[in-house]
Protein backbone atom coordinates (compact mmCIF):
# COMPACT_ATOMS: atom_id res chain seq x y z
CA UNK A 1 0.00 0.00 0.00
CA UNK A 2 2.95 2.29 1.26
CA UNK A 3 4.55 1.75 -2.15
CA UNK A 4 1.36 2.53 -4.29
CA UNK A 5 1.13 5.73 -2.59
CA UNK A 6 4.67 6.67 -2.74
CA UNK A 7 5.67 5.83 -6.37
CA UNK A 8 3.91 8.43 -9.17
CA UNK A 9 1.46 10.16 -7.17
CA UNK A 10 3.65 13.58 -6.49
CA UNK A 11 3.40 14.48 -9.84
CA UNK A 12 -0.52 14.21 -10.10
CA UNK A 13 -2.48 13.22 -7.52
CA UNK A 14 -0.68 15.88 -4.41
CA UNK A 15 -2.29 18.38 -6.37
CA UNK A 16 -4.41 21.31 -6.53
CA UNK A 17 -6.49 22.01 -9.56
CA UNK A 18 -8.05 24.96 -11.16
CA UNK A 19 -10.09 24.91 -14.49
CA UNK A 20 -9.93 27.66 -16.58
CA UNK A 21 -11.81 26.97 -19.65
CA UNK A 22 -10.30 23.89 -21.50
CA UNK A 23 -6.66 23.98 -20.17
CA UNK A 24 -6.28 22.31 -16.47
CA UNK A 25 -3.30 24.07 -14.23
CA UNK A 26 -1.89 21.56 -12.08
CA UNK A 27 0.44 22.95 -9.17
CA UNK A 28 2.97 20.94 -7.74
CA UNK A 29 5.53 21.58 -4.68
CA UNK A 30 7.76 22.48 -7.27
CA UNK A 31 6.44 22.77 -10.65
CA UNK A 32 3.66 24.36 -12.91
CA UNK A 33 1.90 22.01 -15.15
CA UNK A 34 -0.51 22.61 -18.07
CA UNK A 35 -2.21 19.54 -19.28
CA UNK A 36 -4.03 19.99 -22.33
CA UNK A 37 -3.80 16.38 -23.67
CA UNK A 38 -7.39 15.16 -21.78
CA UNK A 39 -9.38 18.24 -23.40
CA UNK A 40 -7.92 17.18 -27.18
CA UNK A 41 -9.70 13.80 -27.04
CA UNK A 42 -13.09 14.02 -25.05
CA UNK A 43 -13.56 16.60 -22.70
CA UNK A 44 -15.88 14.70 -19.90
CA UNK A 45 -15.37 10.93 -19.99
CA UNK A 46 -17.83 9.28 -17.35
CA UNK A 47 -15.78 6.26 -15.75
CA UNK A 48 -16.81 3.55 -13.41
CA UNK A 49 -13.85 2.64 -10.44
CA UNK A 50 -13.95 -0.21 -8.81
CA UNK A 51 -11.41 -0.70 -5.97
CA UNK A 52 -12.09 -1.71 -2.57
CA UNK A 53 -8.76 -0.26 -0.72
CA UNK A 54 -10.81 2.71 0.84
CA UNK A 55 -7.13 4.92 0.18
CA UNK A 56 -6.26 3.78 -3.07
CA UNK A 57 -9.90 3.92 -4.60
CA UNK A 58 -10.00 7.73 -2.92
CA UNK A 59 -6.42 8.54 -4.67
CA UNK A 60 -7.06 7.02 -7.97
CA UNK A 61 -10.59 9.08 -8.10
CA UNK A 62 -9.16 12.41 -6.89
CA UNK A 63 -6.12 11.36 -10.22
CA UNK A 64 -8.99 11.20 -12.19
CA UNK A 65 -11.13 14.10 -11.14
CA UNK A 66 -8.36 16.39 -11.52
CA UNK A 67 -7.58 15.66 -14.71
CA UNK A 68 -10.78 16.43 -15.92
CA UNK A 69 -12.75 13.22 -15.48
CA UNK A 70 -16.04 12.55 -14.20
CA UNK A 71 -15.24 9.50 -11.58
CA UNK A 72 -17.80 7.23 -9.52
CA UNK A 73 -16.43 4.72 -6.86
CA UNK A 74 -17.99 1.96 -5.61
CA UNK A 75 -16.02 -0.83 -3.81
CA UNK A 76 -17.07 -4.45 -4.61
CA UNK A 77 -17.79 -6.68 -7.73
CA UNK A 78 -21.80 -7.05 -7.17
CA UNK A 79 -21.95 -2.70 -6.81
CA UNK A 80 -19.76 -2.70 -10.05
CA UNK A 81 -22.21 -4.75 -12.19
CA UNK A 82 -24.90 -2.75 -10.83
CA UNK A 83 -24.03 0.26 -11.73
CA UNK A 84 -22.42 -0.73 -14.84
CA UNK A 85 -25.49 -1.97 -16.17
CA UNK A 86 -27.96 1.02 -14.76
CA UNK A 87 -25.57 3.58 -15.98
CA UNK A 88 -23.60 5.01 -19.47
CA UNK A 89 -19.85 4.39 -18.90
CA UNK A 90 -16.91 5.38 -20.98
CA UNK A 91 -14.47 3.62 -19.31
CA UNK A 92 -14.26 1.05 -16.24
CA UNK A 93 -11.07 0.86 -13.95
CA UNK A 94 -11.85 -2.46 -12.48
CA UNK A 95 -9.60 -4.32 -9.86
CA UNK A 96 -9.68 -8.20 -9.16
CA UNK A 97 -9.30 -8.72 -6.01
CA UNK A 98 -13.44 -7.79 -4.60
CA UNK A 99 -16.07 -8.50 -2.25
CA UNK A 100 -18.94 -10.45 -3.55
CA UNK A 101 -17.85 -10.93 -6.83
CA UNK A 102 -14.13 -10.47 -8.36
CA UNK A 103 -13.24 -8.82 -11.27
CA UNK A 104 -12.27 -11.50 -13.64
CA UNK A 105 -16.49 -12.69 -13.00
CA UNK A 106 -17.06 -8.98 -13.33
CA UNK A 107 -15.78 -8.85 -16.92
CA UNK A 108 -16.91 -11.77 -17.89
CA UNK A 109 -20.97 -11.21 -16.64
CA UNK A 110 -20.61 -7.68 -18.14
CA UNK A 111 -19.56 -9.00 -21.58
CA UNK A 112 -22.33 -11.85 -21.24
CA UNK A 113 -24.87 -8.83 -20.43
CA UNK A 114 -23.59 -7.07 -24.05
CA UNK A 115 -21.81 -4.76 -21.94
CA UNK A 116 -18.92 -3.33 -24.02
CA UNK A 117 -17.25 -0.60 -22.11
CA UNK A 118 -13.73 -0.63 -21.91
CA UNK A 119 -11.98 -2.43 -19.30
CA UNK A 120 -8.89 -1.18 -17.15
CA UNK A 121 -8.09 -3.98 -15.01
CA UNK A 122 -6.08 -3.36 -12.23
CA UNK A 123 -4.00 -6.41 -9.92
CA UNK A 124 -1.41 -7.43 -8.07
CA UNK A 125 -1.01 -10.18 -9.71
CA UNK A 126 2.03 -9.91 -12.39
CA UNK A 127 2.65 -13.47 -14.28
CA UNK A 128 1.88 -13.49 -17.83
CA UNK A 129 -0.87 -16.48 -17.22
CA UNK A 130 -2.86 -13.99 -15.03
CA UNK A 131 -2.71 -11.34 -17.78
CA UNK A 132 -3.83 -13.50 -20.06
CA UNK A 133 -6.45 -14.68 -18.00
CA UNK A 134 -7.65 -11.01 -17.46
CA UNK A 135 -7.44 -10.11 -21.12
CA UNK A 136 -9.08 -13.90 -22.02
CA UNK A 137 -12.35 -12.36 -19.19
CA UNK A 138 -12.97 -9.33 -21.70
CA UNK A 139 -10.58 -6.76 -20.17
CA UNK A 140 -9.03 -4.07 -22.75
CA UNK A 141 -5.94 -3.40 -20.80
CA UNK A 142 -4.23 -4.63 -17.55
CA UNK A 143 -2.15 -2.27 -15.15
CA UNK A 144 -0.19 -3.88 -12.52
CA UNK A 145 0.09 -2.60 -9.15
CA UNK A 146 2.03 -0.45 -7.94
CA UNK A 147 1.60 1.74 -10.79
CA UNK A 148 2.25 5.59 -10.96
CA UNK A 149 -1.38 7.30 -11.79
CA UNK A 150 0.63 8.85 -14.88
CA UNK A 151 0.40 5.53 -16.69
CA UNK A 152 -3.07 5.00 -15.54
CA UNK A 153 -4.38 8.29 -16.84
CA UNK A 154 -2.27 7.84 -20.23
CA UNK A 155 -3.79 4.34 -20.65
CA UNK A 156 -7.33 5.78 -19.61
CA UNK A 157 -6.39 8.48 -22.72
CA UNK A 158 -5.41 5.37 -24.80
CA UNK A 159 -8.34 3.43 -24.05
CA UNK A 160 -10.15 6.46 -25.13
CA UNK A 161 -8.61 7.46 -28.18
CA UNK A 162 -9.46 3.59 -29.20
CA UNK A 163 -13.15 4.11 -28.26
CA UNK A 164 -13.52 7.95 -29.71
CA UNK A 165 -11.55 6.62 -33.25
CA UNK A 166 -13.75 3.87 -34.06
CA UNK A 167 -17.21 4.36 -34.96
CA UNK A 168 -17.33 8.06 -34.55
CA UNK A 169 -17.36 9.94 -37.54
CA UNK A 170 -14.43 13.23 -36.40
CA UNK A 171 -16.33 15.80 -37.06
CA UNK A 172 -20.36 16.20 -36.03
CA UNK A 173 -22.25 18.55 -38.31
CA UNK A 174 -26.52 19.50 -38.31
CA UNK A 175 -26.87 22.46 -40.43
CA UNK A 176 -23.85 24.94 -40.75
CA UNK A 177 -22.87 24.12 -36.71
CA UNK A 178 -19.98 22.12 -37.11
CA UNK A 179 -17.93 20.22 -33.66
CA UNK A 180 -14.83 18.22 -33.93
CA UNK A 181 -14.11 16.40 -31.17
CA UNK A 182 -10.05 16.11 -31.70
CA UNK A 183 -9.74 19.42 -31.79
CA UNK A 184 -12.34 20.82 -29.47
CA UNK A 185 -13.16 22.93 -32.31
CA UNK A 186 -16.82 24.30 -32.73
CA UNK A 187 -17.52 26.70 -35.56
CA UNK A 188 -21.32 27.82 -36.92
CA UNK A 189 -21.50 29.46 -40.89
CA UNK A 190 -17.64 29.27 -40.26
CA UNK A 191 -17.44 31.48 -37.19
CA UNK A 192 -15.00 30.05 -34.59
CA UNK A 193 -17.28 29.27 -31.46
CA UNK A 194 -15.10 29.38 -27.88
CA UNK A 195 -16.69 27.06 -25.56
CA UNK A 196 -15.40 26.02 -21.85
CA UNK A 197 -15.51 22.57 -21.50
CA UNK A 198 -18.40 21.54 -20.00
CA UNK A 199 -20.65 23.51 -22.44
CA UNK A 200 -18.56 21.88 -24.97
CA UNK A 201 -19.78 18.23 -23.69
CA UNK A 202 -23.07 18.97 -23.52
CA UNK A 203 -23.27 20.42 -27.37
CA UNK A 204 -21.02 17.16 -27.80
CA UNK A 205 -23.87 14.76 -26.07
CA UNK A 206 -26.82 16.61 -28.26
CA UNK A 207 -25.17 16.46 -31.13
CA UNK A 208 -24.49 12.95 -31.04
CA UNK A 209 -27.88 12.44 -30.16
CA UNK A 210 -29.31 14.64 -32.73
CA UNK A 211 -33.01 14.54 -33.48
CA UNK A 212 -33.44 12.40 -30.00
CA UNK A 213 -34.78 14.25 -26.79
CA UNK A 214 -32.45 14.06 -24.46
CA UNK A 215 -33.70 14.67 -20.62
CA UNK A 216 -32.05 16.60 -17.86
CA UNK A 217 -30.80 14.20 -15.87
CA UNK A 218 -29.61 11.94 -19.06
CA UNK A 219 -27.62 15.00 -20.23
CA UNK A 220 -26.85 15.69 -16.09
CA UNK A 221 -26.03 11.71 -16.04
CA UNK A 222 -23.44 12.16 -18.87
CA UNK A 223 -21.84 14.81 -17.91
CA UNK A 224 -21.36 14.91 -14.70
CA UNK A 225 -20.72 12.44 -11.45
CA UNK A 226 -23.46 11.61 -9.06
CA UNK A 227 -21.46 13.48 -6.57
CA UNK A 228 -21.33 16.76 -7.88
CA UNK A 229 -24.73 17.25 -9.97
CA UNK A 230 -27.10 18.27 -6.93
CA UNK A 231 -28.31 21.02 -8.64
CA UNK A 232 -31.73 20.65 -10.48
CA UNK A 233 -31.66 23.68 -12.79
CA UNK A 234 -27.75 23.32 -13.00
CA UNK A 235 -28.42 21.96 -16.78
CA UNK A 236 -31.09 24.16 -17.55
CA UNK A 237 -28.22 27.18 -16.88
CA UNK A 238 -25.54 25.38 -19.62
CA UNK A 239 -27.99 25.09 -21.97
CA UNK A 240 -29.06 28.83 -21.80
CA UNK A 241 -25.10 29.73 -22.30
CA UNK A 242 -25.19 27.66 -25.24
CA UNK A 243 -28.07 28.99 -26.83
CA UNK A 244 -26.66 32.35 -26.67
CA UNK A 245 -23.32 31.34 -28.15
CA UNK A 246 -24.38 28.54 -30.89
CA UNK A 247 -28.06 29.62 -31.43
CA UNK A 248 -29.27 33.25 -30.72
CA UNK A 249 -26.57 35.01 -33.35
CA UNK A 250 -27.75 32.71 -36.02
CA UNK A 251 -30.50 31.14 -37.92
CA UNK A 252 -32.18 28.37 -38.12
CA UNK A 253 -32.34 27.97 -34.24
CA UNK A 254 -31.35 24.26 -33.29
CA UNK A 255 -31.80 23.63 -29.84
CA UNK A 256 -35.18 23.38 -28.89
CA UNK A 257 -36.85 22.81 -25.43
CA UNK A 258 -39.97 20.18 -24.74
CA UNK A 259 -41.62 21.73 -21.55
CA UNK A 260 -41.64 19.08 -19.01
CA UNK A 261 -39.32 17.08 -20.94
CA UNK A 262 -36.01 18.39 -21.54
CA UNK A 263 -34.01 19.21 -24.84
CA UNK A 264 -33.23 18.16 -28.49
CA UNK A 265 -31.23 19.42 -31.22
CA UNK A 266 -32.43 19.61 -34.64
CA UNK A 267 -33.21 21.64 -37.70
CA UNK A 268 -37.02 20.95 -37.23
CA UNK A 269 -38.99 24.38 -35.83
CA UNK A 270 -39.69 23.73 -32.37
CA UNK A 271 -43.52 23.08 -31.81
CA UNK A 272 -44.14 24.60 -28.43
Amino acid sequence: MSQLLSHGFTDLVYLHATRVDRVSIFFSQSHLHLDFTFEAYNIVMRILLVEDEPKISAYVKRGLEESGYAADAVYTGRDALDWAFATAYDLIILDILLPEVDGLTVCRELRAGKNHTPVLMLTARDTIDDRVTGLDAGADDYLVKPFAIKELLARVRALARRVNEAPKSPTLTLADLELDPATHRVTRAGKLIELPAKEFSILEYLLRNTGRVLTRTMIAEHIWNYDSYNQSNVVDVYIRNLRRKVDDPFEPKLIHTLRGVGYRISVEIDEN
